[in-house]
């Protein structure tokens, strides 16, 4: 499989009994083969956050990429959340990859309010924080956006790479694509088929171009939901989409990529998102506990052959 293929970790409080099991699905993934481990964030619904999750597995793999897929900067403040990036680039020796996002609307202004940050001009938040990091990473010692000013910044810890880690941008409205293509070194969305996916890698590509980067700057990437299995179809989609977020498979899948099926199916859907110009894939498996989530790991591993 030239295409890299990683897993999101089973971090809901729902999914495990015993949260050291995370750190062992992590080292079986690396075993089996797969490129990447990635931790999601949120503040509805108890988990393990996402950092403290890739500080865990940092000295427990090896060669895996760690990843957030995505996290929330607005939830952190921005000095501390840069330390807490470096410090976990340097426990990877620089197999970070930051994927961040900026929320969504009917869900996350709650999360917003409790940590104490405005909903009005997130994403101009968002862009300035990952500019925040980045200079703090370079060692520079103020800041003025138009957001977030600082006349005088502590002595940072630099990150393990020259220039930080690399960050991602999660979203596929016109405005992500273009800040994705100007102002990232990748673009992880869920495009609810190749179709869209296709359309959008274009737009952030021609963005990229006019802001004078060469396109193989922007990573093309995919954030997925599958569940392997004969007998897995619409149903099992269904009872997950209505337990993580509240809504019908009929209403999820004209937002998100999924698929559910053989693994016949599933490598083929796959392999048109692939064709349609992904590079790395993200799949979150929709399995209710860890054991199964195993179970599902062993089979995408299975057919990652049959992926190109």
């Amino acid at each position: 499989m030239n295409t890299r293929l990683g897993v999101l970790l089973p971090t809901n409080q729902n999914q495990w009994t015993d949260a050291r099991g995370l750190v062992n699905f992590g080292v079986r993934a690396e075993r089996l083969g797969f490129d990447s481990l990635w931790a999601n964030d949120t503040l509805l619904g108890a988990r393990i956050e996402p950092l403290a999750m890739l500080a865990a597995l940092a000295p427990a793999t090896e060669r895996v990429t760690l990843g957030t897929a995505a996290l929330l900067p607005a939830f952190r403040r921005p000095v501390t959340a840069a330390q807490e990036l470096a410090a976990v680039d340097h426990l990877s020796a620089g197999r970070l990859v930051v994927t961040v996002g900026a929320g969504f609307p009917g869900r996350s202004e709650i999360e917003y309010a409790v940590s104490e940050v405005p909903w009005p001009r997130r994403f101009e938040r968002l862009d300035e924080t990952v500019a925040l990091w980045r200079a703090l990473w370079a060692g520079e010692r103020a800041f003025h956006g138009k957001v977030l000013r600082f006349d005088e910044l502590p002595e940072p810890t630099p990150s393990f790479r020259p220039g930080g880690p690399p960050i991602w941008l999660a979203g596929a409205t016109p405005s992500a694509l273009e800040r994705a293509g100007r102002l990232y070194d990748g673009w992880l969305p869920y495009p609810p088929d190749p179709a869209a996916y296709r359309a959008g890698l274009k737009d952030v590509r021609h963005a990229a171009g006019a802001a004078g980067r060469p396109v193989e700057a922007v990573t093309p990437a995919l954030f997925v939901t599958v569940l392997i299995g004969e007998a897995a179809g619409e149903r099992e989609l269904d009872a997950f989409c209505r337990a993580t977020y509240g809504v019908p498979y009929e209403t999820a899948r004209t937002i998100q990529a999924m698929v559910a099926g053989p693994a016949e199916h599933v490598a083929a859907t796959l392999a048109g998102y692939v064709a349609a110009g992904a590079e790395h894939l993200v799949c979150r498996f929709a399995a209710t506990t860890l054991h199964d989530q195993l179970e599902q790991l062993e089979q995408l591993a299975g057919i990652a052959c049959r992926t190109p």
